[in-house]
């Protein structure tokens, strides 16, 4: 058995369209940005992950930079097998001596079958023998602690980088969800365009979600407020680099269209949720995860619209990797846990 298990190796992946985490052995082994840098003439790849994304947007004309995942899905199966491939191989031990891979990857709620497809057969590229798919709310209510087996209702927005994930689960099922291409992505894109709205500046991803995550804030009216910083960028008239001065007031006007997005959605599913779930929801209130629960205020909004308690994960950005590592434990357990079979 014990030889066995050295030619063994079980990964729990949360591959995401900002980030990809991977967990062995019940840690976070792997936390890196989901790109992928390319040679243009050759299509070798030079780099994954943290040293890609410090290339984003600094490449000659032979260089690239892929980011395979669009809304939650892959959109460049040949990049996100590249990115697996070196996320992988980024643990520090030889694959070719494991002779069985097994990977328990986590899905947008919303996806379809095709695109569940993808992400088998790139699971099947880097040599996995048994590969499950979990979606995101469920991982994420893993995470969080919750008794997802239990005949109670929990309510998880899991707001990530490509879509936020509104589900309601109960007895090892989603009872009603949401799924909305309006995430952390979105987010930056917005507040690259109010910057060019407001200052005549352009600014790029990176700085943006620079901005994002220093002085981010989803309402007006932060009891203890980041102090304005100063955003680099071209100016539009001139196309000079200049600097402008920037807060959290500006930021939040920026995010507001995407987040009332989030708010309608969350609306809906309340409004799907059969009545006796809904009395669980009111006693155990709304769980919030992922990155986008990190963004100051958001909370307190959402409770305001939907007059229930908002609790934010105790760090979201790794719950639902978190819970993907515990049904990787458990496979047997869990009857949501999809494998190629089952499709």
């Amino acid at each position: 058995m014990g030889l066995f298990s050295f030619f063994r190796q079980e990964l729990a992946v949360d591959l995401g369209t900002a980030n990809t985490l991977i967990v062995q052995n019940g840690k976070v082994v792997i936390d890196q940005p989901s790109i992928v840098a390319v040679n243009r003439i050759t299509g070798e790849v030079i780099a994954v992950g943290e040293k890609a994304m410090q290339m984003h947007e600094k490449t000659h004309s032979n260089l690239i930079t892929i980011r395979p995942l669009k809304d939650g899905v892959i959109a460049d199966f040949q990049a996100a097998e590249s990115l697996i491939h070196g996320l992988i191989d980024m643990i520090g031990e030889k694959r070719k001596f494991f002779s069985h891979l097994k990977m328990v990857i986590c899905i947008p709620s919303g996806i379809t079958e095709v695109e569940k497809r993808a992400v088998f057969d790139s699971a099947d590229h880097v040599d996995s023998k048994e590969t499950y798919l979990i979606h995101e709310p469920m991982a994420a209510a893993l995470g969080i602690g919750l008794d997802v087996q239990a005949p109670q209702g929990n309510m998880i927005i899991d707001i990530g980088g490509g879509t936020t994930e509104i589900a309601v689960v109960a007895l090892s099922g989603i009872v009603t969800d949401q799924s909305i291409r309006t995430a952390g992505d979105e987010f930056t894109q917005d507040i690259i365009d109010f910057m060019k709205r407001k200052h005549n500046l352009l600014i790029g991803e990176r700085t943006a979600e620079e901005l994002k995550i220093r002085v981010g804030s989803a309402i007006e009216n932060l009891l203890d407020p980041p102090d304005p910083i100063g955003i680099n960028g071209r100016d539009l008239l001139t196309g000079i680099p200049k600097q402008v001065m920037t807060d959290y007031l500006e930021v939040a006007e920026a995010l507001d269209k995407s987040i009332a997005k989030i708010e309608e959605a969350v609306l809906k599913a309340l409004e799907d949720t059969p009545p006796e779930l809904a009395s669980d929801i009111y006693r155990n209130g709304i769980y919030l995860t992922g990155g986008g629960a990190l963004l100051r205020g958001l909370d307190e909004r959402l409770a305001k619209k939907t007059k229930l308690n908002v609790h934010v994960a105790d760090d979201p950005l790794k719950a639902v990797v978190r819970g993907t590592g515990l049904a990787l434990k458990n496979t047997s357990q869990y009857p949501f846990l999809m494998d190629r079979q089952s499709l």
